[in-house]
């Protein structure tokens, strides 16, 4: 488990490797990091399109090549990896888990 501060940095290395990721409208988003020819990313991406038909969230994919080393390497044994604001979700995992995902980002964004 990771908790926010945790997720707050590491959120904050991928802006600095990746700046595009650091425009406003990215921090609220559900960045999905993977990277081109990854058939795991491939089923992680379906199953975000499964579940944005019920529940519409806005997710922005990110390439982990696009990344310095120490910090490509850091996903590359775990991608696809779903990254809130507040939590890290490592595949595999289901339209219910990220059902139980959203719901525990809405909750603490009511905190």
């Amino acid at each position: 488990m990771y908790d926010d501060n945790n997720i707050k940095a590491l959120r904050e290395r991928m802006v600095a490797a990746n700046p595009d990721l650091g425009y406003a409208e990215n921090n609220d988003k559900w960045w999905l990091l993977g990277t081109s020819g990854c058939h795991l990313c491939d089923i992680a991406k379906q199953v975000l399109t499964q579940f944005q038909a019920v529940q519409p969230i806005a997710y922005q994919q990110v390439d982990i090549a696009h990344f310095d080393e120490p910090l490509m390497m850091e996903f590359a044994t775990t991608i696809p990896v779903i990254l809130t604001p507040s939590t890290r979700l490592n595949y595999p995992f289901s339209v219910m888990d990220l059902q139980q995902l959203f719901m525990q980002s809405y909750i603490a964004n009511q905190q």
